[in-house]
């Protein structure tokens, strides 16, 4: 890499661009793929946050069985939303090298990451499972921000997609991203982040 490049998101409909997060070049790596599945009936009643830790191989068990205990609706949706967290599991395991990882699974409907921020992690794995993606910024912008400038452009992953997001820990420009504002429009988000076991929450 040249001293000059400075590390920019690639995206692709291909999972294998998660493995990517691993270049120099590379702070963001977008998965963009259509859910085939409605996860919103989940979120039907009072739903309760989830965080836990599991082994790579054990995602889908363990959080099945989550799901369950902090009250998640449409239970027959249990499976293929545990199903789909494992493969993710894997593809994040599989990227940073690691055995154990830690799940959280939020129902959010504030602004209260509104605010454009790195991560005080490796790198971070972000799905929306239902609701608005997350916002993130590309590295011009995410300057113009440290200045206190507003950003020229705010880019936005769509419901479905997977971003794995480098973190402070990693490199100098991390990837800068917040959750998107909704607390006026009424709308909740269903948000699937995986992390290092340990990672602090920015």
């Amino acid at each position: 890499m040249s001293v000059l490049s400075i590390p920019a998101a690639l995206a692709a409909t291909d999972p294998a661009i998660l493995q990517d997060i691993c270049r120099e070049d590379c702070n963001l790596a977008i998965w963009q793929r259509a859910l085939a599945v409605d996860f919103a009936p989940m979120l039907h009643g009072t739903p309760q946050d989830i965080r836990c830790e599991a082994a790579r191989d054990e995602v889908p068990e363990v959080l099945v069985g989550q799901l369950a205990a902090h009250g998640f609706a449409a239970s027959h949706l249990h499976d293929a939303l545990a199903s789909d967290a494992g493969a993710l599991a894997q593809h994040f395991c599989a990227a940073l090298g690691l055995a154990r990882l830690e799940i959280r699974l939020e129902v959010v409907t504030t602004d209260s990451c509104r605010k454009f921020h790195a991560d005080y992690v490796s790198a971070r794995l972000i799905t929306t499972y239902a609701g608005p993606g997350t916002d993130w910024l590309d590295t011009r912008d995410a300057e113009a921000v440290a200045r206190g400038e507003e950003p020229s452009q705010i880019n936005r992953m769509a419901s479905g997609d997977v971003g794995l997001f480098k973190g402070k820990l990693a490199t100098s420009y991390p990837a800068i991203h917040r959750s998107p504002p909704i607390s006026q429009s009424g709308e909740t988000r269903l948000l699937l982040v995986l992390n290092p076991v340990s990672a602090h929450s920015h």
